[in-house]
């Protein structure tokens, strides 16, 4: 794993990310703020379509994306997964754990990975010594069991173009820091197999619907790479509204927001 060189050093990796995507979402004063970034932390590298997290697994620590691409995967008994959630640099991807050491569900790396563990004990003691972070914690868990449930009306309810614009449209909110702006370009190192994990999809269904999207001219995927042509196009073909991934603390802003 290759770590960003600056000045000829090298930028170890931290949770910086973590404390933007909560920051997006809550009111923390600096002091919160270099408390979380002073959780211990242990670095673990994962390679391509390695499970670290396995199905129903009691673990003593919560996983946080440094760099990489993770699914969080269920499984049936004739071992067919569903994928019910992508998780990006910056997500603390189990961060319910803390609190429920059994995992719900497992994660896969779907690319080259890296993981930095964060002990539960560490985590319950910065909640209970800093209630806003608490706070700010149980604001995010909300957030993940949000895009849960977007994610059950996106593959239950709609058809295979509307499937995956959503899950799109999703990721380049999240990739754009979360806070209703969307990125209109970023990689996504997913093969078509692995998107129709995410869409309940044959990818044979994934390669016809992306090419649907791409002669409308909503949004081209290719050699891992998203350019979204049309946001506002792309949001009515997924039948996507960004406010479950938004901020909540600010209601203010909330109209502000740019969904066109």
């Amino acid at each position: 794993m290759q770590y960003e060189q600056i000045g000829g050093l090298k930028h170890l990796p931290d949770l910086g990310l973590f404390v933007q995507r909560l920051l997006a979402r809550s009111r923390l004063t600096e002091e919160e703020q270099h408390a979380i970034m002073a959780l211990p932390t242990y670095e673990m590298e994962v390679r391509a379509r390695q499970d670290f997290v396995p199905l129903g697994e009691e673990t003593d620590y919560c996983c946080y994306i440094a760099s990489g691409l993770v699914a969080r995967v269920g499984q049936v008994k004739n071992g067919s997964r569903q994928t019910t959630a992508l998780h990006i640099p910056g997500d603390m991807a189990d961060l319910h754990s803390a609190v429920r050491p059994i995992g719900i569900g497992g994660l896969t790396a779907l690319t080259d990975t890296l993981i930095l563990r964060v002990p539960h004990a560490a985590v319950r003691t910065l909640g209970r010594d800093f209630p806003a972070i608490a706070e700010a914690f149980w604001r995010d868990c909300i957030l993940d069991a949000a895009i849960l449930m977007q994610w059950a009306v996106n593959l239950g309810r709609k058809d295979a173009r509307s499937r995956l614009a959503h899950i799109l449209c999703e990721l380049a909110i999240r990739y754009g820091g979360g806070r209703g702006y969307p990125l209109l370009e970023f990689d996504l190192p997913m093969v078509q197999e692995q998107l129709g994990d995410a869409a309940a999809l044959t990818s044979v269904h994934v390669n016809r619907s992306l090419k649907t999207l791409r002669q409308e001219r909503l949004v081209t995927v290719r050699g891992g790479i998203v350019q979204i042509h049309d946001w506002q196009r792309l949001m009515q073909a997924g039948e996507f509204d960004p406010t479950y991934l938004v901020n909540d603390t600010f209601p203010d802003r909330q109209k502000r927001l740019v969904f066109q």
